[in-house]
């Protein structure tokens, strides 16, 4: 990284963030409370509370959401008559799956070749601390130039939208010029990248129903209507041949016009199998940033170890939809729900239960603050620019804030490049990238306020 003073404080506040980053990880924060205890993600909340606090933040609040979490928000003002410039990250992780399959602890941050492993160290912990260290590089440079608001959500990963609904209740709270989302990622890991398109989703809980108790396979078998095996047909009609979702009624969208990935490098970065080949067509680009995506999340079925010969009464599994922008999710939900009741076979009964939803997102990139960040990442990254990517995960704040502050521009960068296998076995962040994303978050907000 080129000499520069705001680089050079960064680099010094590192081993501070590595420190820092090891004590949000530990907490258990997945706002899933039937699995972890809500205490984990207090704990999470109230640590980012007490760092805010330590920055000089004023305003600094918890804030119950209507879903049962918390949000962390804060407030320091900047120069009178300066910009207004929101953060955000979440505190809250996903599942760490098997914990025996990770190479280390889940919750306990490890240096391990050149990068720091930990669930929720790239996503979005990392995020946290990547704010953190870039208004500390500011202050230890002449200050902050803009009026800085930070919110920390605590439930974006369950995607049950309690900020999303406390934002629309209290409209003025988050008001800010420019918005900067660091839960997003760079391309590949030295690749500065502003996503600009996020899908939107829909979750499904879908239960199917054919006895009124389970029978013995060998006495009832080859008659009676496995609801397990029907319910295997429904989630099958979900795909055609070549992997492609199908959906009834949801229309193809256009083509991913921007960077294009790679084949080869995606098979290289998603760890497919040798000999086992990618689904859906057109380029990869297209698959994953602009067209629809179904994904089988789960299924509640006997598990094989200590399975009897039995026909199964009832079977349940969760099912997700990403949608592209263009495609409406309150309508992707309804095409969803009808594609699952139509395509169950034998007359089984079938329910469908919304468990989450959330908009695609598009931003405008034509803007005075895509030109400051651009400028501010090819200062952090020299040799290289400012990269525009899609990505195929949902962020559904994104499409709440556009909507409550349709001047407000929005910039998505983060930790979680390929490399990071966030939601995964083994998270991972960069400390490299970690830093020279602190100082192109820095130097954008100086660009910025001087634009």
């Amino acid at each position: 990284m080129s000499s520069n003073p705001v680089a050079e404080t960064v680099a010094s506040l590192m081993p501070r963030a590595k420190a820092e980053l090891t004590e949000l990880v530990a907490f258990k924060s997945v706002a899933d409370f039937d699995q972890f205890p809500k205490s984990e993600s207090e704990g999470a909340a109230n640590w980012i509370a007490d760092a805010l606090r330590a920055e000089g933040f004023t305003d600094v609040e918890l804030l119950d959401t209507p879903d049962g979490t918390q949000s962390v928000y804060g407030y320091l003002p900047g120069p009178e008559g300066a910009r207004t410039v929101l953060l955000y990250a979440h505190y809250d992780v996903q599942p760490p799956l098997d914990e025996a399959a990770w190479s280390t602890p889940p919750f306990e941050l490890t240096e391990r070749d050149g990068r720091w492993y930990g669930r929720g160290a790239a996503d979005c912990k990392g995020g946290v601390i990547m704010h953190l260290l870039a208004l500390r590089a500011l202050k230890a440079n002449g200050g902050v130039p803009v009026h800085i608001k930070v919110i920390a959500e605590g439930s974006e990963e369950m995607g049950t939208g309690g900020l999303e609904r406390y934002a629309e209740q209290h409209p003025e709270l988050l008001a800010a010029d420019t918005i900067v989302i660091g839960d997003a990622g760079n391309f590949r890991v030295g690749l500065p990248t502003v996503t600009t398109t996020l899908r939107g989703m829909t979750m499904l809980n879908v239960q199917v129903d054919t006895l009124e108790g389970n029978l013995h396979s060998g006495q009832f078998g080859g008659a009676a209507p496995d609801a397990l095996a029907a319910l295997i047909r429904v989630l099958d009609s979900l795909r055609a041949e070549d992997g492609s979702t199908t959906v009834d009624g949801l229309a193809p969208t256009s083509p991913w016009d921007g960077l294009q990935y790679d084949e080869e490098q995606f098979r290289k970065d998603a760890k497919v199998l040798d000999g086992v080949g990618l689904i859906g067509s057109g380029t990869v680009a297209d698959r994953i940033w602009a067209r629809p995506a179904v994904t089988v999340l789960g299924i509640d079925c006997p598990p094989v170890v200590g399975a009897t010969p039995s026909v199964q009464a009832s079977a349940r599994a969760k099912v997700s939809l990403r949608v592209p922008p263009g495609v409406d999710a309150v309508e992707a939900t309804k095409l969803l729900q009808a594609h699952l009741e139509a395509h169950t076979p034998w007359g089984a009964r079938v329910r469908t239960e919304q468990v989450g939803q959330g908009q695609a997102f598009s931003a405008e990139t034509a803007s005075p603050a895509y030109t400051a960040m651009a400028e501010a990442m090819t200062a952090a990254y020299p040799g290289q620019q400012m990269q525009y990517a899609g990505q195929g995960g949902s962020i559904p704040l994104c499409n709440t804030l556009a909507s409550l502050y349709p001047d407000a521009e929005i910039l998505l960068i983060g930790l979680s490049e390929p490399e990071a296998q966030i939601h995964a076995v083994d998270e991972s962040v960069s400390p490299e990238e970690l830093e020279r994303l602190s100082v192109a978050e820095a130097l954008f907000l100086l660009n910025y306020a001087a634009g």
